[in-house]
């Protein structure tokens, strides 16, 4: 990068960070240190939301993901919009009218301390692993930029954003996120409206859109059925998208404390609704957006040359020289199919109607996907700890290479402002539970809120800590974003499902719940284990398992404790 990048990066940066320790100021409180003393208007509300969710992950691994895949991904958020009227309705009058502090709190009202030490405990694990891939991604940028130790960096990253995260907890979080985002927004329109200005004269927005389209990059609706059926393996699709889709934003937005934490922050139920509706018009549109980055990258690629292989460091590795020259062997091949895939592509956009050109195009593009998947075979051959998926670079790689002076580092900002406002917010909310669902459980000597407040911070930092040490083994997990929300629903449909049996099943008590609970979780850890079966699906199994389960044990052993709530 040149200088004013990196002025630029170190500017936004040390800006946000600034910002974020002057808005740090509540009071010294539980009450103050995780929920902004209940004090946030709707739109901040909207805008943690959104910052919570929308991570470094989203930014560099979605377009990557159209890249490769097309922009079927999309479907994957369909059942969000739903899930939000849903907690709506059901959750957050409850969580308001109770006042509580986490989301697991409810759950020793309505059942036992058991039930909601072991939901808290799913939580703490999911969330806390998640974060640490979370502080990866941005890591990678820096690590291929400078050639720094990956390890070094994942410290580094983590522990920058530590500083104003402990000292000013809920407030300083969403503050911050709501500057973080005007920016990231910025920053990702210049990208989108970069990448069609630098395309040949004559090929416009339109042009393009029809290029990726005819080469399966535009694959926004797929019905998941094949020769054989419905495909219960395909990972996204309409129906796992809305149902499957539907139970996990339920889980995420209904019971993570991660953002149950954001809208317990605002200053009415009213704002905490609004808060929630809006996400749920704003987030599909945004995500759209942001894949259809990926597909006008894919298509900037057709009409110039691209790298077989997106990150450099890796193939700049490889020291056995017979490997060496495979891979340039492997190289030359691509860059000839490249060259023959771009003048058919320029000859596709002056006859858009030629079905000859079409059906060459696709023919060759399938030729070009072969020859990167050789090259990774043979760099995987050479080099076999590396980490041969490329997805997370795609997009990094264009902005690195294209980009003019000066938005260089303002869009590698965008990456580690939006890794910092997911990042902030689930150390936030990890400290919570952990401070509320199991240190003021367990611990036994009472203290006062000034101690409590202090020992929160120390939570803070020490997730923080556990963060990063997560961070040094999240390499070779391919596509982030794909491997953040395939852990996430080995644990959501289990939550879920405890929750929507104390909404909706009052006559099941809390040993019914328990168990069920433990039991559900260890058939769908098994599930993903033993079979291929779509991840989206393990969070409806998960939630609907255990309802049945829990109320055939109550039916069966009864409980001490029914509902109070």
């Amino acid at each position: 990068m040149s200088y004013i990048d990196w002025i630029v990066l170190i500017a936004t940066l040390i800006g946000i960070i600034s910002y974020g320790l002057y808005r740090s100021k509540t009071s010294k409180d539980l009450d103050g240190y995780f929920l902004s003393n209940r004090s946030m208007p709707w739109y901040l509300v909207l805008l943690s939301i959104m910052g919570t969710q929308a991570s470094a992950i989203t930014f560099l691994s979605a377009p990557g993901q159209a890249f490769t895949d097309g922009m079927r991904f999309v479907q994957y958020y369909f059942g969000l919009p739903l899930a939000m009227i849903i907690i709506s309705i059901f959750f957050v009058p409850i969580f308001h009218k109770l006042k509580v502090f986490t989301a697991y709190e409810f759950l020793e009202k309505r059942f036992d301390k058991k039930t909601r030490t072991f939901t808290s405990f799913l939580f703490l694990i999911s969330r806390g692993l998640s974060t640490g891939i979370s502080i990866y991604a941005p890591a990678i940028i820096l690590s291929s930029l400078m050639g720094w130790n990956i390890y070094w960096t994942n410290i580094f990253m983590g522990g920058l954003l530590i500083i104003y995260t402990v000292s000013g907890g809920a407030k300083a979080v969403a503050y911050t996120q709501q500057l973080q985002l005007i920016i990231i927004f910025t920053g990702m329109f210049i990208a989108a409206y970069m990448m069609v200005h630098l395309l040949p004269d004559g090929i416009g927005f339109i042009d393009s859109l029809k290029v990726s389209g005819k080469l399966g990059r535009l694959n926004v609706i797929t019905s998941g059925v094949n020769e054989n059926g419905f495909a219960w393996t395909d990972r996204y699709n309409i129906w796992n998208g809305i149902i499957g889709g539907f139970f996990l934003q339920l889980s995420y937005f209904g019971t993570d404390q991660s953002q149950v934490g954001r809208y317990l922050t605002a200053k009415s139920l009213s704002e905490s609704r609004v808060g929630l509706l809006m996400n749920g018009i704003v987030k599909v549109p945004m995500q759209f957006a942001i894949l259809l980055i990926g597909a006008l990258v894919f298509t900037f690629y057709q009409f110039n040359p691209a790298p077989v292989f997106f990150n450099k460091a890796v193939a700049g590795n490889v020291v056995d020289s017979a490997a060496n020259q495979q891979l340039k062997a492997i190289e030359s091949t691509f860059k000839e199919q490249s060259a023959t895939q771009s003048r058919l592509v320029n000859a596709f956009a002056k006859a858009p109607e030629n079905q000859l050109i079409i059906d060459s195009m696709q023919a060759n593009q399938a030729l070009v996907n072969g020859t990167r998947a050789e090259y990774k075979l043979a760099l995987k051959q050479a080099m076999p700890l590396a980490d041969t998926n490329d997805t997370n670079y795609i997009f990094l790689r264009f902005v690195v290479d294209h980009m003019p002076v000066g938005l260089v580092g303002l869009l590698i900002a965008v990456i580690f402002l939006a890794a910092w406002g997911s990042i902030a917010a689930a150390l936030n909310s990890l400290a919570s539970s952990t401070m509320c669902d199991i240190h003021k459980q367990y611990a036994g000597t009472p203290r006062t809120e000034l101690q409590e407040y202090k020992i929160s911070k120390w939570y803070t930092l020490a997730w923080g800590v556990f963060c990063i040490f997560v961070a040094q083994f999240a390499t070779d997990m391919g596509s982030l974003i794909e491997a953040v929300n395939v852990l996430g629903s080995l644990f959501y449909g289990v939550i879920l499902g405890i929750f929507l049996v104390a909404f909706f099943f009052k006559k099941v008590g809390g040993d019914a719940t328990f168990w069920s609970a433990v039991i559900t979780e260890t058939i769908i850890i098994l599930l993903f284990w033993k079979s291929d079966i779509a991840f989206l699906w393990l969070n409806v199994v998960g939630a609907m398992v255990l309802i049945l389960l829990a109320l055939l044990i109550n039916a069966t052993i009864g409980s001490r404790k029914r509902s109070t709530v």
